[in-house]
């Protein structure tokens, strides 16, 4: 079973401090249409994308992500933060563009 946590590296570090580390991850999803990964996401899916709004949380709730992947150092406001807290989904941000995320999500196993 690979966790949240396992993604942690010097690349890649938590936006939401400890929330969300223990949800499993299941598979990894890279796309920026929201309708598009509410028509193909998963439960427990890494998601990679650049949007960084409300709305990607609440994708991310009903969907039943594991943690959303903002790629190329890409911040979230405060108030995109606390609802990810509240929803118990880890954001996490990365130094690496999507393309290389998605590589190491897949020689992880994901």
């Amino acid at each position: 079973m690979i966790k949240v946590s396992d993604l942690l590296s010097d690349e890649i570090r938590p936006l939401t401090g400890d929330i969300g580390l223990e949800n499993e991850i299941k598979s990894g999803y890279a796309c920026d249409l929201l309708s598009w990964v509410m028509a193909k996401g998963k439960p427990g899916t890494a998601w990679i994308t650049v949007q960084n709004h409300l709305n990607v949380i609440a994708v991310a709730s009903m969907m039943d992500f594991a943690c959303v992947i903002l790629p190329e150092d890409i911040k979230a406001d405060q108030t995109v933060l606390d609802k990810a807290i509240e929803e118990n989904i880890a954001v996490l941000t990365s130094s690496n563009n999507a393309y290389d995320l998605c590589s190491k999500l897949r020689k992880m196993g994901i």
